[in-house]
């Protein structure tokens, strides 16, 4: 064999290993992404369990408290047409607008005992509370689990080989569970 086709063979071999390596970067890359999507999805369907808890829990608690306050209609009415509207969201975008409306409702509602001081010691009330508000922690932490998954998949896309990776796996941009400027502010009550 001569000097010339040894280089030649040489040059291809090293060209074939380094398409070898960036195919298999590439797919590595393509397997991350659709990983965070998956990621960022199963996150979403644990905050989603965590406000359907909520949406299970509220009719018992509204019913509850009714007894006390029938004629607080107007927070009722609220309730139940915040729940109807999460339950007909279809994308997250629009069952996180639904949960942050029901959440100012839900501040409402548990500020009638303040009003109502039977409300207070009533034990069917309390235990219905307690759930709420463990649910509500509940949601906090997943909201935030949830956020956490989406700014690695989001910072991922802004970065210059991911926003390629992710447009060829069809990978969008995830977007994050935000308290709404209103409902950042004390909730107030008037009767």
């Amino acid at each position: 064999m001569s000097n010339a086709l040894k280089v030649v063979l040489l040059v291809v071999g090293v060209f074939v290993l380094l398409g070898v390596i960036m195919v298999g970067w590439g797919v590595g890359q393509y397997n991350m992404v659709v990983a965070m999507d998956e990621q960022v999805k199963a996150q979403w369907a644990q905050v989603d369990n965590q406000l359907k808890r909520r949406y299970d829990l509220i009719p018992n608690l509204v019913e509850t408290v009714k007894g006390y306050a029938s004629h607080e209609k107007e927070v009722f009415e609220n309730i139940a047409q915040a729940r109807t509207k999460y339950f007909q969201a279809q994308t997250p975008a629009d069952k996180i607008q639904a949960s942050q409306q029901v959440e100012g409702v839900l501040s409402r509602l548990l500020l009638l005992k303040e009003t109502f001081p039977e409300l207070k010691a009533n034990e069917s009330f309390l235990k219905l509370q307690d759930s709420l508000e463990g649910t509500e922690n509940r949601i906090s932490v997943e909201r935030k689990r949830y956020n956490d998954v989406v700014q690695v998949l989001n910072s991922y896309r802004r970065s210059f080989m991911g926003r390629f990776i992710a447009a060829i796996a069809g990978v969008g941009e995830a977007k994050y569970f935000e308290t709404p400027t209103a409902e950042r502010e004390t909730p107030k009550v008037k009767f």
